[in-house]
């Protein structure tokens, strides 16, 4: 996976580029170039120029290896920031290798595993729990043979296996794979609970174990070094919106414009910014790294109801030299799907920019939406019993946002479906996975094969 040569090793590859990401550099071009180069090697080379067999075998030592690595890269992300090597340039450098080392990693874990879900009755594993390597855990906090020794303040971010969760990971100027975080409360009776703030429920509080059993199929811990400051900033921001949620108190709902300087209403990631910031006393405030809205794809963001050009994205956390990545776990039986999921959406928000794709309403479409704004008067409870014939559309959400989610996900569905047969057909010939450029060789024939119209976006020609 790491050199297009057919006779090289993957783990003398592999130890290549372990090389050059642990050579001292001394300038922001230099280190660029080097991180450019390690992204070169492992996004265009394929699995089928190895030994599978013999990768398989060593796949827990492979995909650790990948995992120090990235969490070595993070551990020199102060000393670059101290040496003022910290550019664009470099940044989106490092954001890209933690990228394409995860799909790597993930399809380790899908070739050794060799268990994907091909159904809607299969069930997804809980955060941080099974026996496939599904837990990868920085060896500094190796306790017991578990990162599961969760601290107040610790901040988790995850991704889920909705069409939109693939949207949002993909709206930055930077592409990523996580689209929800929150933090974690450990209370004085020593319950843990998840501090977050949902698109159905704004600012809520959930038993931790409940928010990692929630569809989730990527999840990564991270912990401050400043054990005080994380304590104090979970402290608050369990405090403030559980007051919110008291009888009496006004509910904190979901913010859709991504703006981090109004916090009546909050994002998921604003949450955290909000927790930190009081925690500090208004000394640290995330991000570091802001994430840049891509405008290309503007029409879908005008329509969700973005009104920012720069917010805190989830995963500019991985972007944080004062946060140490403590755990990183996945659901290798669903990897391949999110994974497919971000090229469709990589393609989708192209074809928009490019083609001049654009979503157009029919009239069911127009029904549901309004239908959907009209749930959203309902209580929880009769929310939850109708879940199965209408969205759980919050109180704030425009009727443009409910029909452009439904159009998203009604495109972008059957478009997954193609690929997922097509990389289960590659993994049952071959036993490996779909290459990326592979993937988007077939979004494009699928473009080229629907022409004008595909699924609900419709291409205009003025």
């Amino acid at each position: 996976m790491l050199a297009p040569v057919a006779s090289a090793s993957f783990e003398n590859d592999l130890e290549h580029i372990e090389v050059l990401a642990a050579t001292p550099v001394t300038n922001a071009a230099l280190l660029a170039r080097n991180l450019q180069f390690i992204y070169e090697r492992a996004s265009k080379a394929r699995f089928a120029d190895y030994d599978v067999a013999g990768i398989a075998r060593q796949a827990p030592q492979l995909m650790y290896r990948l995992f120090d690595l990235r969490v070595g890269l993070r551990d020199h992300l102060g000393h670059y920031e101290m040496l003022g090597l910290m550019t664009p340039e470099v940044t989106q450098g490092f954001r890209d290798v933690f990228r394409v080392l995860r799909y790597v990693s993930d399809m380790l874990g899908e070739i050794t595993t060799g268990h994907p879900r091909t159904n809607e009755s299969g069930y997804l594993l809980r955060g941080f729990t099974g026996t496939d390597n599904n837990t990868l855990v920085n060896y500094t906090f190796y306790r017991n043979g578990t990162a599961q020794h969760f601290r107040s303040g610790d901040v988790v971010l995850v991704r889920g296996t909705a069409h939109n969760s693939a949207a949002i990971a993909r709206i930055g100027d930077v592409d990523s794979q996580f689209s929800h975080i929150g933090i974690v409360y450990i209370d004085p009776a020593g319950d843990h609970w998840m501090v977050e703030s949902l698109i159905e429920d704004g600012a809520t509080i959930t038993p931790l174990a409940k928010a990692l059993d929630h569809n989730i199929v990527r999840a990564v811990l991270y912990r401050h070094r400043d054990a005080d400051l994380a304590a104090r900033a979970a402290k608050y921001i369990f405090d403030y919106v559980a007051a919110s949620r008291a009888k009496g108190g006004k509910r904190i709902l979901y913010d859709f414009s991504m703006r981090t300087d109004d916090t009546r209403n909050l994002f998921c990631s604003k949450l955290v910014r909000l927790a930190y910031e009081r925690g500090s006393f208004g000394m640290f405030v995330l991000p570091t790294y802001p994430t840049r809205i891509a405008r290309k794809n503007k029409d879908f963001l005008d329509r969700v109801g973005v009104a920012t050009d720069l917010t805190f994205a989830p995963a500019d956390i991985d972007m944080e030299s004062g946060f140490d990545l403590v755990a990183e776990w996945q659901d290798y039986r669903d990897t391949a799907g999110i994974r497919l999921q971000d090229f469709t959406m990589d393609k989708l928000f192209e074809w928009m920019e490019k083609y001049n794709y654009r979503f157009e309403e029919t009239t069911a479409i127009k029904l549901v939406s309004r239908l959907g704004r009209f749930s959203a008067h309902f209580s929880d409870s009769a929310k939850d019993v109708l879940s199965s014939v209408f969205p759980r559309v919050p109180i704030n959400m425009p009727r443009k946002t409910v029909a452009v989610v439904a159009m998203l996900h009604k495109t972008a569905e059957p478009i997954y479906r193609e690929l997922m047969k097509l990389n289960q057909d590659s993994v049952a010939e071959t036993g490996i996975p779909l290459h990326g450029l592979d993937v988007m060789a077939a979004l494009e024939s699928i473009r080229e094969r629907e022409g004008d119209r595909i699924g609900y976006l419709v291409r205009r020609r003025d």
